[in-house]
């Protein structure tokens, strides 16, 4: 749940896509939108919503993996009307080696392809809405987006892509209303960095670079998506944000 005591968002009537949302960045995203009354739907890997330890009471759950071209289709033919799409969903193939091309292209459709193909999927739909400041496609970008990670070089290259991607259509789609922005999250807690948040020594040159002094957490990336696809944002398209605790300021 947020902390934003001096900030709230009536989103009342709204409907949301949030793909992988069952925890993480996701989880935050999704429920800050039914915290601020929307009608909310999920995604995760799994064949039902019981499968998850999380309580996702409140959502609507729809399965999808993101390199399953048909199940990306089904999900978007699943919501019958649709005002703001986050493509969350993601992953990075470290463990699996992403210099050897087959990961390589895996990377690239999980973390990229996947999202153009669901916001393709669903574009007739999100330019019917009436939602106040027009439909929103939101992608969730990295740093790896601007700087090189080593072990990562399909996932850097897939959000490097995904910060163009809504360039493109925050251009192409704003005849039809939609709005295609992207916020850049820096080190967030999460399923994907429990890992790194666990060592010490791993964390301490990112905290040392990090002016806000810590790692940033799901309720603070949900903060800026729900700005983004909300009426204060109306004139903000093709845009990405960085919410990174000023990491990417420093030299």
């Amino acid at each position: 749940m947020s902390n934003w005591q001096n900030v709230t968002y009536d989103y009342r009537g709204a409907r949301v896509l949030v793909t992988g949302g069952t925890a993480g960045i996701g989880a935050g995203i999704a429920a800050a939108y039914r915290a601020a009354g929307a009608e909310v739907t999920i995604t995760g890997t799994r064949a039902s919503a019981a499968d998850y330890a999380e309580d996702l009471q409140g959502y609507r759950y729809l399965q999808l993996s993101l390199t399953d071209k048909a199940q990306i289709a089904a999900v978007a033919a699943a919501v019958p009307k649709l005002d703001i799409l986050v493509n969350n969903a993601g992953a990075n193939f470290m463990l699996q080696n992403e210099y050897d091309p087959d990961v390589f292209e895996k990377g690239v459709q999980v973390n990229l392809t996947s999202a153009y193909r669901m916001s393709h999927a669903l574009k007739a739909k999100l330019a019917q809405s009436t939602l106040p400041g027009g439909a929103s496609v939101i992608g969730i970008a990295s740093l790896t987006s601007y700087f090189a990670v080593e072990v990562v070089p399909a996932y850097g290259a897939a959000k490097a892509g995904l910060v163009q991607m809504m360039k493109s259509l925050g251009l192409a789609w704003a005849k039809d209303n939609i709005r295609a922005n992207a916020v850049a999250a820096g080190i967030t807690e999460s399923r994907m960095t429990a890992q790194m948040l666990a060592m010490p020594e791993m964390m301490a040159p990112v905290l040392a670079r990090t002016p806000l002094g810590r790692p940033g957490k799901p309720a603070d990336v949900a903060g800026a998506v729900l700005f983004l696809t909300s009426a204060a944002a109306s004139y903000i398209t093709g845009q990405t944000l960085l919410v990174d605790g000023g990491y990417s300021i420093v030299g």
